[in-house]
């Protein structure tokens, strides 16, 4: 990919679990709207989104309801002409059934794939685990089940790689021709127990991907993400950010929504001498991938 090419963003609207009484995340279809136009103002052309259920004390907890999903989706396009919606499919388990339901209801143009397993991991100050230990799980043929879905319905699979080793791994899925040939990469910096935020990692990451492949970073954390924007930037990477990734722009600051997240990530691009892709740009760069 070239460092001149123009830089995808997307905006990560909002999050899976996140309490909306503690932090500034959108959960209904007019906050979801409200929030993705203020990302598409700054320079987002595409919106990744998870659902939260509606009823009234549960906007923490996801929602696989495909009418929902609708709801929210209609909403962000048509307050963000010509976005492109990014579809979140995880889920713990064997059973896809909500997933696939909701991707075949949307009809999104990208969904996320998560390509393998990872212990799901994260300590407290004081050493205790933050939540149980859990497991991200991912086997192969739920992985194939989800990216085949993904196409069938038209859209573009982003496999979601937490470490190397799942990097790795979408090369194989390649190899093994199920898999787009070249595919569409994501790779996931700043979880506890997967690869750091570092930007020193990430030249060394970027040596492994599929050959061909269109690949972005997703950032979690604090101030320390930003360092990695930059890097993905001058390497040629798309960018990602959003309250679903860090609270906190580039000076420390607790940011009041997506809106600013999306300014200063569209800053660092420019910085770093590429221009930010409109959504039809981005919609010929992700479509052309394969």
């Amino acid at each position: 990919m070239s460092p001149h090419q123009p830089a995808i963003i997307t905006c990560a609207l909002t999050g899976v679990l996140t309490d909306p009484q503690r932090h500034p995340v959108p959960v209904t279809p007019a906050q979801m709207a409200q929030e993705a136009r203020a990302a598409f103002n700054e320079g987002a052309s595409v919106m990744h989104v998870h659902f939260r259920r509606q009823a009234r004390g549960e906007g923490h907890l996801p929602s696989w309801e495909p009418e929902v999903a609708a709801e929210i989706c209609q909403a962000i396009r048509e307050a963000c002409p010509g976005v492109l919606i990014n579809m979140s499919t995880g889920v713990l388990g064997a059973d896809v059934s909500g997933p696939l339901a909701c991707l075949e209801r949307v009809q999104p143009e990208i969904a996320a794939c998560n390509a393998g397993s990872l212990n799901y991991l994260k300590t407290k100050a004081d050493g205790a685990w933050a939540w149980p230990p859990m497991v991200f799980d991912n086997p192969v043929d739920k992985v194939q089940r989800m990216c085949e879905a993904t196409l069938a319905n038209g859209a573009v699979p982003e496999f979601e790689c937490f470490d190397l080793g799942i990097l790795r791994s979408v090369g194989l899925y390649v190899q093994n021709g199920w898999a787009p040939r070249r595919p569409e990469v994501n790779l996931v910096m700043g979880v506890a127990s997967g690869m750091p935020a570092d930007p020193d990692l990430l030249p060394l990451a970027v040596r492994y991907l599929p050959k061909g492949a269109t690949w972005q970073t997703t950032v979690i954390g604090r101030e320390e993400v930003w360092p990695v924007h930059v890097a993905t930037a001058r390497l040629g990477g798309h960018v990602r950010t959003g309250v679903e990734d860090t609270f906190y722009l580039p000076n420390g600051d607790r940011c009041k929504g997506n809106g600013d997240l999306i300014a200063s990530l569209a800053s660092v691009v420019r910085e770093e001498g590429r221009e930010v892709a409109s959504p039809a740009e981005a919609r010929a760069l992700i479509f052309g991938a394969d």
